[in-house]
């Protein structure tokens, strides 16, 4: 990791990812390594706590059985390895899809100073994680579904909207059934033995 003296972005990492009732503490922990690691931490209740002392950090609520991220680190690029890892892990543990928002800020770059042609290395991208490929798309066309109406409503009625809600809905259909014709193809016929090469691909994002 970049030291704290030089690390060129603050990195926000933000969500709610519900997980499975029979989840323990040492398997979130263990999924979350690549975070805490990152930060120099052993434990995870040693790296759960984020760079600013007003954001909650990660914590895993037992009674909702929700792990929520509000964290922030000190960072350079190859802190997207440690996210790689982590959303792997957590489809393990997921009981439905979530969105996991990362936010990159570049810590030396003024506005107020900086040329007017000169822009910053700010970055934003969502992850998605959930226990197979089907969750991880509702989550994705759920949020798409709230930033077409939230759009759209500037224009149309929202009783208007739902031929194009329609629409979305189609479009994740086709491109679930694709995602599943393509994992048959890799089965071996009934009976057959041997393993098959259709395993479903552990994290979308």
């Amino acid at each position: 990791m970049a030291s704290s003296y030089d690390a060129p972005f603050e990195i926000h990492v933000h969500g709610d990812v519900p997980l499975r009732a029979d989840v323990a503490f040492d398997q979130i922990q263990d999924a979350l390594k690549p975070l805490w690691k990152y930060v120099g931490a052993r434990t995870l209740a040693e790296g759960a706590h984020s760079h600013y002392e007003d954001e909650p950090g990660i914590r895993f609520d037992a009674q909702d059985h929700m792990l929520r991220l509000c964290w922030t680190v000190l960072g350079d690029e190859n802190f997207r390895q440690s996210l790689d890892e982590m959303c792997m892990s957590l489809n393990e543990l997921s009981q439905a899809g979530a969105a996991i928002e990362i936010t990159f800020y570049d810590v030396e770059f003024d506005e107020e100073e900086a040329d007017p042609e000169t822009e910053s290395r700010d970055d934003f991208l969502m992850l998605f994680v959930g226990p197979n490929p089907g969750a991880i798309m509702q989550v994705q066309r759920d949020i798409l579904v709230q930033d077409v109406i939230h759009v759209m409503e500037r224009h149309f009625d929202a009783s208007e909207l739902s031929g194009l809600v329609g629409e979305i809905d189609n479009l994740f259909r086709g491109r679930y059934d694709a995602l599943v014709n393509s994992l048959e193809i890799g089965k071996p016929p009934r009976g057959a033995g041997g393993h098959g090469g259709g395993r479903k691909p552990r994290h979308l994002h």
